[in-house]
């Protein structure tokens, strides 16, 4: 009985797989879900592509899809690399030719979240280096785990190390130098992705620090208001927040304005009605800036132009506010549409952009979880960092700097221009007002 039964499973396996095979002929295995097993991890297991899998899978591609222990994976052959052009050989060195080498030297652990943060960022790379290989660029990466204990020293001995053409990293301000000498001595750019102190750009050009001051970020908010802003009236509010760290920023454009003979009003939340209305002008649009990014004082700063908008219906108020603004748009949107609100950054999150929800569900269907909830997006950022850095060496070679004019990539989320430090490294000097406009309209304005 037992045989029969053996016997007959073995005809019913028969009948399931040879179907297919005649019909397709292309499945190299049938894998079989594990627990903890993610679409990322099985296509890089067998040497394939996740668009490859999921083209193999087509229930994959279904919003919300989970691989579950226990499900059937049909696993493809890889697709045949493109023929070799007829050209005459390229040396080995030529970027633009040749796989490009990827270090990442960050803290990707799951012990603090600093680590988790550093998971999201290095997934975004991942996926961005997966879709480069569908555009015929061949990336070769290589991540190691850098703590904010570690050495990085003896991180750098590692053989593989000295064979990258670009690294990422570090996240901790003293593990730059080390690795600053390093890019420097084997010829290799180094990505500083995240904020940190000191000044090696100024001194090493294999440096490419994505990171920009608070000042450098108010000089360039203050020049855009004094371009974008000419023939407004400006009206500066108090909001008596003592906790605020805004205040040199109001403090510098009122002194700039002073340069240039604007004229502008002051006033404090807490001055009386008639005196508060008189700061306004009713013969110029008005364009307001508070000395704090706190939601408790824009709720209320709201309420009171609210209130005088009843009494003055003609009035024109337009504001100017702080990159942290963009995370209360779920509360404020609609108040950011009313009064033309300008907001500064460097990066925006753009949640209702049909590439960033794509990407966010790649992002899930891939490694089974959400993106963190921060602002910007970890994973979106590594996701643009990966290919504005690695299209630019593929068309470019070494010969990239990442100016403006040599990049062709547009960002999900985070635009980036690079200029040269003196004779040393480059900085990014990407600058953009996020601009609601009263017709539900979201306007970008890069500088």
């Amino acid at each position: 009985m037992k045989q029969t039964t053996t016997y007959l499973l073995l005809l019913a396996l028969i009948a399931f797989v040879l179907p297919v095979n005649a019909q397709t002929n292309k499945w190299r295995d049938i894998y079989t879900a594990k627990k903890k097993d993610t679409i990322y991890g099985i296509a890089k297991n067998y040497g394939i592509t996740i668009d490859e899998l999921r083209e193999a899978n087509p229930e994959m591609k279904a919003e919300g899809y989970t691989l579950k222990k226990g499900n059937f994976v049909f696993i493809p052959y890889a697709k045949p690399e493109q023929p070799v052009s007829s050209k005459p050989a390229q040396p080995i060195d030529d970027l633009t030719k040749r796989t490009i080498r990827i270090g990442v030297m960050l803290p990707i652990h799951k012990q603090n979240g600093d680590g988790l943060r550093m998971i999201e960022y290095y997934r975004g790379m991942i996926m961005a280096c997966d879709s480069l290989k569908k555009q015929g660029i061949s990336t070769d990466i290589h991540a190691w785990n850098v703590p904010i204990d570690a050495d990085i020293r003896q991180t750098l001995l590692e053989k593989d190390a000295a064979k990258c053409d670009i690294i990422f990293g570090p996240l901790y301000t003293s593990q730059v130098k080390a690795l600053a000498n390093f890019c420097q001595t084997n010829n290799i750019k180094m990505v500083i992705p995240f904020s940190i102190n000191g000044n090696d750009v100024a001194t090493n050009r294999h440096i490419y620090q994505v990171y920009q001051s608070q000042e450098q970020q108010d000089e360039a908010a203050i020049n855009a208001f004094i371009g974008r802003f000419e023939g407004y009236h400006p009206v500066f509010i108090d909001c008596n927040d003592s906790t605020s760290h805004k205040g040199g920023f109001t403090k510098a454009l009122r002194k700039k304005l002073d340069e240039k003979n604007v004229k502008y009003n002051l006033t404090n939340l807490k001055t009386p009605d008639e005196n508060f209305l008189k700061a306004f002008s009713t013969k110029e649009p008005n364009i307001i800036v508070l000395n704090t990014a706190r939601s408790p004082e824009l709720n209320t700063t709201l309420a009171r132009l609210n209130k005088i908008k009843q009494v003055k219906p003609e009035l024109q108020l337009v504001f100017f506010g702080y990159t942290e603004w963009l995370m209360y748009t779920k509360v404020y949107k609609d108040y950011f549409h009313r009064y033309e609100t300008y907001i500064p950054t460097v990066a925006w999150y753009n949640n209702l952009s049909a590439r960033t929800k794509a990407l966010e569900n790649d992002f899930k269907q891939t490694f089974d979880e959400e993106m963190q909830q921060a602002l910007p997006r970890f994973a979106i950022t590594g996701f643009d960092q990966t290919q504005f850095f690695i299209r630019g060496l593929h068309e470019h070679g070494r010969a990239f700097t990442g100016a403006r004019n040599e990049s062709n990539y547009t960002p999900i989320q985070t635009p980036l221009h690079f200029k040269q430090i003196g004779g040393g490294g480059f900085q990014n000097h990407t600058f953009m007002l996020i601009h609601y406009k009263n017709n539900n309209a979201i306007e970008t304005i890069n500088y």
